[in-house]
């Protein structure tokens, strides 16, 4: 038996390894960069045909098991790795995991594309290839899912819970925060949004996401 997560911080893989570090597995990272034709091999396409990370693999009792695509990542290492005991990151109650699913989903409908656009023409690129009008536009929507998760926190905080499944930190949290910490250059935005903004914080100051992002150094 064996976990494996294939990828690297600096991408969406992020989310895999912050799941697993949360919960302390013992996992095998398999450093697998998105450039330079890593993900174009044989063996890596018979992984993943679409040839992305992250890629998750489970040798279990039963068989080898195998997710791609981020979220699926995150959610599948919480469900079948951590223990439903309220405690950890894992969903303790059907609440919980609809929270999580929908709001995973959501974060991908919704801002995904707009953050990363955000991200790339603030943060990312070489100045002389950013386009601020594309930021602009981006950060303009990102306003409407914005307010929408802001209510939810504000409701979240009257019903004595501090997160978005739960009182405390969960796979829900996770995969919204690996989303939205994107748009920390957008101060404007998040100022705007005072209890995402803080939770946001919160999320990414977890020692697992730090873990998590430390696998880059060592990639």
């Amino acid at each position: 038996m064996g976990l494996s997560i294939h990828g690297i911080a600096a991408s969406r893989a992020l989310r895999p390894l912050w799941a697993a570090s949360e919960l302390g597995l013992d996992f095998h990272h398999v450093a697998t960069p998105y450039q330079g034709g890593a993900t174009r091999t044989p063996e890596f396409l018979a992984l993943n045909p679409n040839g992305h990370i992250p890629v998750v693999v489970d040798a279990r009792p039963e068989g080898e098991v195998v997710v791609w695509e981020s979220m699926a990542c995150a959610l599948y290492i919480a469900r079948h790795h951590g223990v439903a005991d309220g405690r950890s990151i894992a969903p303790a109650t059907a609440r919980e995991d609809a929270e999580a699913l929908r709001w995973s989903f959501w974060v991908m409908g919704e801002c995904e594309a707009d953050a990363l656009t955000l991200l790339m023409h603030r943060v990312v690129m070489p100045v002389a290839r950013r386009k601020p009008d594309l930021a602009h536009v981006a950060e303009r929507r990102l306003a409407v899912p914005l307010r929408l998760i802001e209510q939810h926190l504000a409701r979240q905080r009257e019903r004595g819970e501090a997160h978005l499944a739960a009182a405390r930190f969960t796979v829900a949290d996770l995969c919204v925060a690996s989303v939205l910490h994107w748009l920390r250059p957008a101060r404007g935005l998040m100022s705007a949004h005072p209890l995402t903004r803080a939770w946001v914080r919160a999320c990414v100051g977890r020692p697992a996401f730090q873990a998590a992002q430390a696998s880059r150094a060592a990639a």
